[in-house]
Order: structure tokens, then sequence, then C-alpha cells
């Protein structure tokens, strides 16, 4: 079991409705074996580990490679590789919604998650292998 920290724990502790902290909790779990990091905040996501990109706009900076914020709705993941990358994984996943590089969960019980692992672990390793040159919509 991931150990949280404190500040982490208080963001999902605050998160409502009750049903969107266990799935908090569940990404946790997910996303500490997906990564081998342990959580720690960027802003309102519960981040893993972190990357640096660069843009051809020459815009660059760094983030955390693997993420997700538990938010009223669902929670989003931010796959920032990319979407198009997974089309085979999603089409296995269960019931989701998409944005150009996130991927919202409104209950995980009903989703699968060994192939949200495998999809997580693959940006994860993406994004982390070097400095990241693309943007998710490219």
């Amino acid at each position: 079991m991931a150990t949280i920290p404190e500040d982490v724990d208080a963001l999902i502790a605050g998160v409502m409705p009750a049903n969107r902290q266990r799935d908090a909790r569940t990404l946790v779990e997910l996303m500490t074996r997906a990564t081998g990091e342990q959580p720690r905040l960027w802003g309102s996501i519960v981040g893993f580990g972190d990357y640096h990109y660069k843009y051809a706009s020459g815009h660059e900076g760094d983030t955390c490679a693997a993420g997700f914020a538990p938010r009223k709705a669902a929670c989003t993941i931010y796959l920032n590789d990319g979407l198009h990358r997974y089309d085979d994984e999603l089409a296995r996943l269960g019931p989701h919604r998409t944005g150009v590089g996130c991927l919202y969960l409104a209950d995980l019980t009903k989703v699968d998650l060994d192939v949200l692992e495998g999809i997580i672990s693959a940006s994860y390793a993406r994004l982390t292998a070097d400095t990241y040159r693309q943007r998710a919509r490219d």
C-alpha cells in the first residue's frame, strides 16, 4: 500500500462525493505501482514523478509525469503524451470520456484497472525517457 503524504491525503479527504474519494485512493495505489513514484501535490493535481518538456515554440518546463485530479464529476487522468496513442486500450477500458490529454473516469469500479495501469505505465515511460517534445494534441 502506498504511503499517502498528509497534503495529498487532505486533498482527497475534501473531495465529494465519497465515491470520488474511493476512486482517488485507488488511483494513488495504481499510479504508485505504474510509476514506482510516491504521490505529491502539483497544485490540485496528485502527481507522480516529473518530466521536462520543450516544444518547438521554445516553451519549456517541468510537470508531473503521471497525475490525476479528483473532481466532483469524475477523476481526471492526465496523459500528456496524448490519448491517440492509446486507442486500442481505451476501447477495452470501459466507460470513460476524453479530452485532448485527459481521460475522465466517473466510476473506477466500472473500468478495467489493468488496462488503465498499462496506459499510465506506458505514458509515464514515454514522458520520462528524455526531454519530451510533443504536445498532447500532436
